[in-house]
């Protein structure tokens, strides 16, 4: 929890005890529907809270941006990030209905009222977003075609509406690949956060479509 602090010092007093109660919530909740690793559960905040807010050292959501977290798992990068931009809304999906049972308890626990989910696959998903966000569900050749009708033609932030994607290792041929329309951006997460776990991981921008 102290790292949360350290690299987003702005938190409100309700942010600091929403990412505080983070931890037992899921380690409660993994007790009976297991959705994270011992090991990861051991290092809650670097590898899943830590990580999902990298996308946040890349853009700073304006309010009301709509955000779709593809394959969430047990709510990440998501819930983090819900708890980060309250003035956001954020729509979770997995095709995993015991996962999205643990999305929703910690939400309704967290009083997360800017946050929905559902158990779906991505391609079933109904409206339109901002921003599509994930954490590695499958190459991008695949996921793109699953999500490139799902977003607005209006551009309300910093940056193009497109896919936030947390990714490790060599990205070389899986962008190439891809046959992106637009150029993506890298961002390597070590330029934000300390640790080796985050050596070889990055936040792919993938510009999808706007002006």
């Amino acid at each position: 929890m102290e790292s949360i602090a350290q690299y987003f010092p702005d938190l409100s007093d309700k942010q600091i005890k929403q990412f505080a109660e983070l931890k037992g919530l899921y380690q409660h909740w993994n007790e009976q529907i297991n959705v994270i690793s011992r090991k990861d559960i051991d290092n809650f905040y670097e590898r899943h809270v830590l990580h999902s807010l990298a996308i946040a050292k890349v853009i700073s959501f304006e309010p009301g941006t709509t955000l779709l977290d593809v394959g969430t798992g047990g709510g990440f990068p998501g819930i983090p990030l819900a708890i980060l931009f309250p003035e956001c809304k954020f729509h979770l999906v997995d095709s995993i209905g015991k996962k999205i049972k643990v999305v929703n308890e910690v939400s309704v626990a967290l009083g997360l009222n800017n946050l929905t989910s559902e158990h779906r696959r991505a391609e079933e998903i109904k409206g339109s977003f901002d921003f599509v966000i994930s954490r590695a569900v499958t190459r991008l050749n695949r996921f793109i075609p699953w999500v490139n009708t799902k977003f607005k033609s209006k551009n309300n932030n910093t940056i193009r509406n497109g896919i936030l994607y947390l990714k490790g290792g060599d990205l070389h041929e899986e962008l190439n690949e891809a046959k992106l329309k637009y150029k993506p951006t890298l961002y390597k997460i070590p330029d934000f956060f300390e640790g080796e776990f985050f050596e070889t991981k990055q936040v792919v921008y993938v510009p999808i479509m706007g002006g």
